[in-house]
């Protein structure tokens, strides 16, 4: 299987040929061999590679979540942060360049801030009138399987800037064609596509080699969970970070291990089980008390619905633990007023629905009609 990265090495540049271009890039912009773009495009001198833009998380990924990425060098190359002050490339950082060029691997949920920065430097190229050239990857956690409430505008985000479902089911190249024509943003784009991807494929079927694209982002089973694990953002709830599985680690030194895995296991949710486990976050929510929570274990990943998984475990949280179980306030991702879990969720009637007592059936056929709306929508940008 090869990449956007690995096409583009193969036809020695492509349409990069003579061009002098900049790179929105990570430590997962790899080749199918394990190669940093940095190294691999020296195959390709003709690129003249000019400049360097960081996202979440920085050039190397050693940010964690929600820290400002710096300005920074890496040899003679200027490293431009789009993440902190500004979020998106600034129109001088751009004069000198023929194409700014998007090598990230995402993990196929709206919250994952890469696919909106890939949206707002689409916009800073547009405005610049500078081509936009992605480098596809596939979407890890399938191209086929969709789920989860579409966003509403009102609640749009750096961790949803657009009104997609949770999870899309798209690739970064599909999505930049959609947000591109769909929703206005009118670039010169260029998506350079896989080759031999197939749209069920989970990233450990492709052969290619995992790179952590963020630092809790550990492996292939981290974004299985993630759609819906990454929820508990929303809440005084440990994700698990600071442990060795974040996010399929979930707790509190308030939760009962056996009460909150037994009432989980209860609701009989598709392909999971929870396992009760006491973990001691390293950094982060919780840092150094012992915590009370739950091994998210998927057992059939094909059948396992994470997003519902998800709110499962804010809903049983919630009833076990009236007194202690909090949302979290503002801020959070550059949102000043809203709550967290109403941008992450892209809503609030989530939210209210929780609150509320909603079965989680009536939560789940709450966005049935909008999430078919989106499929149609999506149908019309796909690539694969």
């Amino acid at each position: 299987m090869k990449t956007g990265l690995d096409v583009l090495l193969s036809q020695r540049g492509g349409s990069l040929r003579g061009q002098k271009a900049g790179f929105i890039i990570h430590p997962a912009s790899v080749d199918s061999s394990g190669r940093h773009i940095l190294d691999a495009l020296r195959e390709c001198p003709d690129i003249r590679v000019a400049a360097l833009f960081a996202p979440e998380h920085g050039l190397r990924g050693e940010a964690q979540d929600q820290v400002p990425v710096p300005d920074s060098r890496y040899g003679s190359l200027p490293v431009y942060s789009i993440y902190g002050d500004k979020r998106a490339p600034e129109p001088g950082w751009l004069r000198e360049l023929d194409a700014l060029v998007f090598d990230l691997q995402d993990v196929g949920a709206r919250y994952y801030t890469f696919v909106w920065t890939m949206a707002l430097s689409m916009r800073s190229c547009k405005e610049a009138g500078k081509r936009f050239v992605v480098l596809d990857r596939p979407n890890p956690i399938t191209g086929e399987i969709i789920e989860g409430n579409v966003l509403d505008p009102g609640f749009t985000s750096f961790v949803g800037l657009y009104p997609v479902a949770v999870r899309h089911g798209m690739t970064p190249g599909e999505m930049a064609r959609l947000v591109n024509e769909r929703f206005g943003i009118g670039c010169e784009l260029e998506v350079v596509p896989l080759e031999g991807w197939a749209r069920g494929l989970w990233f450990d079927e492709t052969g290619l080699p995992w790179v952590k694209p963020s630092p809790n982002m550990v492996s292939l089973a981290t974004a299985t969970v993630y759609p819906g694990a990454c929820l508990i953002e929303g809440t005084n709830l440990s994700e698990g970070r600071g442990t060795k599985r974040p996010f399929e680690t979930v707790g509190a030194p308030f939760i009962d291990s056996r009460e909150f895995a037994a009432a989980l296991n209860a609701l009989g949710l598709p392909g999971v089980e929870f396992k009760d486990t006491g973990f001691v976050p390293t950094f982060h929510k919780w840092e150094g008390e012992r915590c009370g929570g739950v091994l998210i274990e998927v057992k059939d990943r094909d059948s396992f619905k994470p997003y519902v998984t998800g709110l499962a475990l804010l809903k049983v949280a919630r009833e076990i633990c009236p007194r202690e179980f909090s949302w979290r306030p503002a801020p959070y991702e550059y949102e000043e007023k809203l709550l967290p879990i109403d941008i992450l969720c892209g809503t609030d009637a989530i939210r209210k629905s929780l609150e509320a007592g909603w079965p989680l059936e009536e939560i789940e056929a709450s966005w049935r009609k909008e999430l078919e709306d989106f499929k149609v929508l999506r149908s019309q940008y796909l690539i694969y």
